[in-house]
């Protein structure tokens, strides 16, 4: 789930004086920038050299941030976030902190008060379960890694459906957790019970997997996948004959290029995924989520401009190039009147990184096209309408363009990327929304998959 969107993240460490029991342990509020709202969380503890404060900013996925200083003067507290041209100044009084967040010269009301934000997830499945869940490890042998992973499958019979998920971009874990929700515990759980085998694992390099991820490409991604179903047909228990695919957004995309590959598939589920090279689809992302979000016209072709000069330089000099040695490329990117700052260059440096790693290459690279038109096995494709990162209209119609076997689409009115209810498709909402996955969704997922293995 590729995203361009962080807005804040902070800074802390110093000095001290009175008041100090006032104010170390957990802070929270609401931070209103008029086009989005972002729960904070500030975290203060004293140590022998003064304040240490660690920053949470949940619907961004930003936990534990160290700050660069934290000054209490009298009943003042000063956070300072250099980094992010940002300050946080309030007045302490019993269990509130009222005051600014600055960032770059512009100010928002923000008001604190004690504690952690504490979300609710209903959905979240608990214990005990009416299935068998293993903890399971799987080889890669072209990798030369182990993968580890949940596989829950029906308590009693045999040669029912199995399905692979397959999460999106970014390191995930088995769960796909993100803002606290588990969507693949939570599918999982509910194929299960509905009769249906799930293998859910680690990517590479997270949790309990080896491997590294941020140097993966599309490519290794999918030979996971193959990893995982090779492991799965060891299974005396399974039909290898009914072993599919359900991937999320970018697992979408590794889901395609496996059935490019592998004819011997059952059937793949793509959530949000993408039928358009990735170029074109983080362009069109960029442009939504600004929209979104009111961003002016000018800024948005301002950003543009910024991200083909950085597309240009990586063609000119290789992405490898950039990607290893970019403190030697940012002057040609930065604007002049602030590539003094050191701050200012470590965010260009770091945007360098992030559009020439291997990991974002293969992905701006990657064409579906050809792989679609490849699938022979029955595929169900659905999309929010409110879906900002993968867009439903142009995605959904490029699947009956490519596909001409079994296909089933589907777009549902008011659900975002993760497909949740939402109301303006943002990911700042992700983490509010206490709703992981719409139920209707994972119904349509499970009685889809039980129809197309009888008609099969």
């Amino acid at each position: 789930m590729r995203s361009i969107l962080f807005i804040i993240i902070l800074a802390t460490c110093t000095i001290s004086t009175i008041f100090s029991q006032e104010i170390v342990g957990a802070w929270n509020g609401i931070l209103n920038t008029g086009t989005v709202t972002l729960p904070v969380v500030f975290h203060i503890e004293e140590t022998e050299n003064g304040y240490l404060t660690l920053m949470d900013s949940p619907n961004q996925g930003t936990k534990g941030v160290i700050t660069t200083s934290t000054v209490l003067k009298k009943n003042i507290l000063i956070i300072n976030i250099t980094k992010y041209f940002a300050i946080f100044k309030g007045k302490v009084k019993k269990n509130t902190i009222k005051g600014t967040f600055t960032q770059m010269g512009v100010s928002y009301d923000l008001i604190l008060t004690r504690g952690e934000i504490i979300y609710r997830r209903p959905q979240d499945p608990q214990p005990p379960y009416p299935y068998i869940s293993e903890e399971v490890q799987f080889e890669n042998k072209s990798a030369d890694i182990t993968l580890a992973g949940t596989y829950t499958y029906p308590a009693t019979g045999n040669n029912f459906p199995v399905a692979i998920l397959i999460s999106g971009s970014g390191a995930q874990n088995r769960d796909e957790e993100i803002f606290n929700h588990r969507p693949f515990h939570v599918l999982a759980d509910y194929l299960s019970r509905y009769g249906i085998g799930v293998l859910r694992y680690d990517d590479r390099g997270t949790g309990a997997s080896q491997g590294v991820y941020h140097t993966a490409t599309l490519e290794d991604f999918t030979s996971d996948v193959a990893a995982a179903l090779s492991y799965l047909h060891s299974r005396k228990e399974i039909n290898p004959q009914k072993t599919g695919l359900i991937g999320h957004s970018e697992g979408a995309s590794i889901a395609f290029m496996l059935a490019g590959k592998d004819t011997a598939l059952a059937f793949i589920v793509s959530m949000a995924g993408a039928t358009i090279k990735g170029d074109s689809l983080m362009k069109l992302q960029r442009y939504f989520i600004s929209k979104a979000m009111n961003i002016s016209d000018k800024n948005i072709m301002e950003n543009e401009q910024l991200v083909e000069t950085m597309n240009v330089l990586i063609q000119q000099h290789t992405a490898d190039s950039v990607y290893n040695y970019p403190e030697l490329f940012v002057d040609e990117i930065i604007p002049s009147k602030v590539k003094n700052n050191a701050s200012t260059r470590n965010a260009y440096k770091n945007e360098l990184i992030k559009l020439a790693s291997p990991n974002m290459q293969s992905f701006l690279r990657y064409n579906p096209t050809e792989d679609l038109q490849k699938i022979k096995c029955p595929v169900l494709a659905i999309n929010g309408e409110k879906d900002l990162q993968v867009p439903a209209a142009i995605n959904l119609d490029n699947f009956g363009k490519c596909i001409t076997s079994y296909l089933t689409v589907k777009e549902y009115s008011y659900l975002n990327h993760l497909f949740q209810r939402a109301n303006t498709g943002l990911v700042s909402e992700y983490g509010m929304i206490e709703e992981t996955i719409a139920p209707d969704v994972i119904r349509d997922i499970a009685s889809w998959i039980q129809q197309v293995m009888n008609d099969f």
